[in-house]
């Protein structure tokens, strides 16, 4: 199991609580720290831990889930985002999944409210009664595996592929910088070595809130430049979505058959603050 951190303590400390409740033991926990110290009373996860530090600025994402997938010593590579709480079968359905077939698989993310954990309370019926799944996202098969024809619906909240797949090819793009892309990159790869994308049954996880901005403003410039990094390399857009909602807002001139994105103007520290939804569970 892999997860990148900065500044989430609490949240890790659900993420390694969910680990402890796995039903199939994890090999190992691989924390790539995106900050100078690690965070202090840390709960036992009920498996062997690995501490990496990865600095820079902006955050590192895919310089961080390198270091992390180069540190693991496993054949199955299990990224978990430290907003997420793995339920108790996750590991194991990842497991069966990758002991019947090659693939990059994907997980089911349901999203808690804000306030939902309280402190220390792990109450699975309770996250599966006040989780909700993400609108964009197509239903997880009720057992076993299901292909997916589209690779771009890996979202980086919580998948898993064979370590040499992800050597195979060369790992993330560093080139993709801040925020956007990088995972969306990696899929298109991944799916061009010849590699499947499956939907899991089982390898439910949950969300924890926080509060995020629609759309997403305060991460435009790298949005800008990654999304124009991925058509250079593959011929189309990613991040269409926001995209959209950036040339609706009057900032870009922009539609999926342009060529390039024509910059109209910046979003001011206003708009970036009004942008922010305390309580909005999807961005």
């Amino acid at each position: 199991m892999l997860t990148l951190v900065r500044g989430r303590d609490e949240r890790l400390r659900n993420l390694m609580r969910g680990l402890a409740r796995q039903s199939a033991r994890p090999r190992e926990l691989v924390i790539a720290w995106m900050q100078p110290e690690p965070a202090r009373d840390l709960p036992d996860p009920g498996c062997p831990v690995q501490h990496l530090f990865v600095p820079g600025e902006p955050m590192p994402l895919a310089a961080a889930r390198n270091r992390a997938a180069q540190a693991a010593g496993g054949d199955l590579l299990v990224f978990l985002d430290v907003d997420c709480i793995p339920g108790a079968g996750l590991a194991a359905a990842y497991a069966r999944a990758a002991a019947g077939v090659d693939g990059l698989f994907l997980g089911e993310v349901l999203y808690l409210p804000p306030g939902c954990p309280p402190p220390g309370a792990l109450d699975e019926a309770d996250l599966d009664r006040l989780g909700r799944a993400h609108p964009a996202r197509p239903p997880v098969p009720e057992a076993g595996i299901r292909p997916e024809p589209d690779p771009g619906q890996l979202w980086g909240l919580s998948f898993a592929l064979p370590a040499r797949a992800w050597r195979a090819v060369g790992g993330m793009d560093e080139a993709f910088a801040g925020y956007g892309g990088e995972e969306t990159d990696l899929a298109a790869r991944l799916s061009a070595s010849g590699l499947p994308t499956f939907w899991v049954a089982g390898a439910r996880a949950y969300h924890q809130h926080h509060p995020v901005h629609v759309p997403p403003l305060q991460h435009f410039e790298p949005i800008l430049a990654n999304a124009a990094r991925f058509r250079a390399r593959h011929g189309r857009w990613c991040m269409t979505y926001w995209l959209g909602q950036f040339r609706d807002a009057g900032l870009i001139a922009w539609d999926e058959g342009s060529d390039a994105i024509r910059l109209l103007r910046r979003p001011t520290g206003p708009e970036i603050a009004a942008s922010l939804r305390p309580d909005a569970l999807f961005s």
